[in-house]
């Protein structure tokens, strides 16, 4: 029997009455590229072993009141993103009784399953999902996009998620982990705020300095980029029947022995060490894992190999000396990197080699020129919206401690970047047990998917055996 999904109450979650004033923040440099971004969407899967009406007593206001206290210090996730009528800028902006829309829900799916590591058909996690309002528009032609909405779905008597949909424009991965986290520590200590351990975010655009002109770049970029073209990236897309979710799992001596294998590989050939990091090293597996499963699905692919490929990922820019911006400031301030590999090269004998050296000098490279990789932001996420190239995408960072966002119940059993529906993208993220483990989220077709665990098998079995 298929499963089922009810929707049990839908509302909407504002800051307490009067606790944040009408306010309007410009979005920056960092803030305009993602425009072109359509929503993220990050799911949390909880253990309850109780019934949906014990939920309902016990966690669900709290939840909710929490939340409520939570969007009083981040505001624009309650607030909507404005495009007034030319040449005037898109901002963001906060009115009372601004809210975020929340949808409480019921499902008939199997939590196990659904929490397991093994593949599953893309579309099981997409009932959970959170739909942005509609937007509106105003006589004069401004048009308001709602920036953040929030699903709470149970699973009788196994557990129940929470899964937001939110505008990439208004705030990364930092930023948006960083309120989950607030509002988790805030529902586990009962609404009290001063018990609540989490700093506080930064608003003040400000400390975001532009010596390029970067904004005023980018804004002539979007002059053309109607706010409907934003809208219309709001929903999830068709995929394809066959397509697959599989998380892959990473060990502490895996990743140490691949860290190895790179630097030994590098030295018996000659070549420059490159940045050896856990991302880099784990990267470039997937990458090569990834681009050489492809082989099977046309021999197209084959046609052309000095096509080049690119994996695109992002750094942050939060906590580097030279920028004075510190962890809590909310917003976007990363850069993009683009590592570079021919397609023959990557798919040779040393296609891990070579996509370890390349995706290690682009780390390196981000490191020491200020904000060289701002410069091309606008251009990338060009790119990645028509995907003309054979462009991967690494989404999250083990360093966003996921598995942190403790409501009071315990760490979630399972996160998820849903949006890796997208073959294009890759997530990366810490594991709930700790111990250096990381976690590899992506979605292919089905042959495809198994081409990629057999090629990955062989090459973990390749390095475990290293010494």
């Amino acid at each position: 029997m298929a499963d089922t999904l009810k929707v049990i109450e839908q509302c909407e979650v504002s800051p307490p009455p009067g606790s944040v004033p009408s306010t309007s923040i410009p979005l920056t440099f960092f803030d305009l590229p993602w425009l072109c971004c359509p929503p993220l969407k990050r799911i949390f899967f909880y253990n309850f072993p109780y019934s949906t009406q014990h939920f309902f007593q016990t966690l669900l206001p709290t939840l909710k009141n929490s939340l409520s206290l939570t969007l009083q210090h981040f505001f624009p996730f309650s607030s909507n993103l404005v495009f007034p009528p030319k040449p005037n800028p898109p901002h963001i902006v906060y009115t009372q009784p601004h809210s975020v829309s929340f949808t409480v829900a019921q499902s008939s799916a199997d939590f196990i399953t659904l929490v397991s590591d093994s593949p599953k058909d893309v579309t099981a996690l997409h009932p959970f999902v959170p739909v942005l309002p509609p937007p509106q528009t105003l006589e004069d032609g401004t048009f308001f996009i709602p920036i953040m909405a929030i699903q709470v779905t149970v699973m009788p008597h196994s557990g129940f998620t929470i899964c937001i949909t939110f505008r990439h424009a208004a705030a990364d991965g930092r930023a948006f982990h960083h309120f989950m986290k607030f509002w988790a520590s805030v529902c586990k200590s009962n609404g009290d705020l001063g018990l609540a351990s989490i700093a506080l975010p930064l608003h003040n655009r400000d400390i975001i300095q532009d010596p390029k002109g970067l904004k005023h770049i980018f804004l002539q970029k979007l002059l053309n980029f109607l706010p409907e073209n934003v809208e219309s990236k709001g929903e999830i897309r068709d995929v394809p029947s066959d397509m697959v979710r599989h998380t892959f799992v990473f060990s502490h001596e895996h990743v140490e022995k691949l860290k190895r294998w790179v630097s030994i590989k590098c030295k018996s050939h000659g070549l420059e060490l490159p940045h050896i990091t856990t991302f880099v090293v784990t990267s470039a597996l997937i990458w090569f894992c990834k681009v050489k499963s492809e082989e099977i699905k046309s021999a197209t692919v084959l046609a052309n190999n000095d096509e080049s490929y690119i994996l695109a990922f992002m750094a942050d820019c939060r906590n580097r000396p030279e920028f004075s911006i510190p962890v809590e400031y909310f917003g976007n301030c990363l850069v993009c990197g683009n590592a570079e590999v021919k397609r023959s090269k990557l798919v040779g004998e040393n296609g891990i080699l070579e996509a370890a050296i390349a995706i290690g000098s682009e780390v390196r490279h981000l490191q020491h020129g200020t904000f060289e990789g701002a410069e091309t932001l606008m251009s990338n996420f060009t790119e990645f919206a028509t995907l003309g190239k054979h462009m991967t995408i690494i989404a999250g960072s083990p360093n966003l401690e996921v598995y942190e966002t403790d409501f009071g119940w315990g760490k979630p059993k399972k996160s998820d970047v849903v949006h890796v529906d997208n073959s294009g993208t890759i997530s990366l993220s810490d594991c709930r047990d700790k111990e250096g483990r990381i976690e590899v989220g992506l979605a292919l077709q089905k042959i495809q998917m198994k081409k990629f665990s057999t090629i990955l098998e062989e090459h973990l079995t390749e390095i475990r055996v290293l010494d």
